[in-house]
């Protein structure tokens, strides 16, 4: 019983400092990176992308084009993507602070990071995707 009690103890404080070091590391990746009032979203990318990669783009171009038709043709969203190994990128990648393959929304001093949730409903539920984009960007418009 003595062992039951110590292991369970343990565990739960090995899963408890789990969740302490992901709020901390989701807090320290919100930088300000942007001078603009519009909504800016930037699908960072490699020259050479898989099926996923390519379907994010294609996905989050897509509904940023549906959602907000007047917006985008007025370019108070913008949707932009950049491949990172074209040496023109490194500057924008650098104020972005995107080091690898992601999907940014930014407006003013805030950056979003959707990079995992893109590429988790991409290909398998772009709805959800679309969602996602949705429910970061409207509250920037207000």
């Amino acid at each position: 019983m003595k062992k039951l009690l110590f292991l369970s103890v343990i565990l739960f404080m090995t899963v408890s400092s789990f969740g302490v070091y992901a709020q901390g590391s989701t807090k320290s990746k919100t930088p300000a990176v942007s001078y603009s009032s519009n909504v800016e979203v930037y699908y960072f990318h490699l020259t050479r992308r898989c099926m996923t990669c390519k379907a994010v783009e294609a996905e989050a171009r897509k509904a940023i084009a549906s959602l907000y038709p007047s917006q985008s043709k007025s370019k108070k969203i913008s949707f932009v993507a950049v491949n990172l190994d074209n040496k023109a990128s490194k500057a924008l990648a650098s104020r972005c602070k995107a080091e690898g393959q992601a999907l940014l929304v930014i407006h003013g001093n805030k950056r979003i990071d959707l990079t995992d949730k893109a590429f988790l409903y991409a290909v398998n539920n772009p709805d959800k995707l679309k969602q996602e984009l949705k429910k970061t960007i409207d509250p920037l418009l207000n």
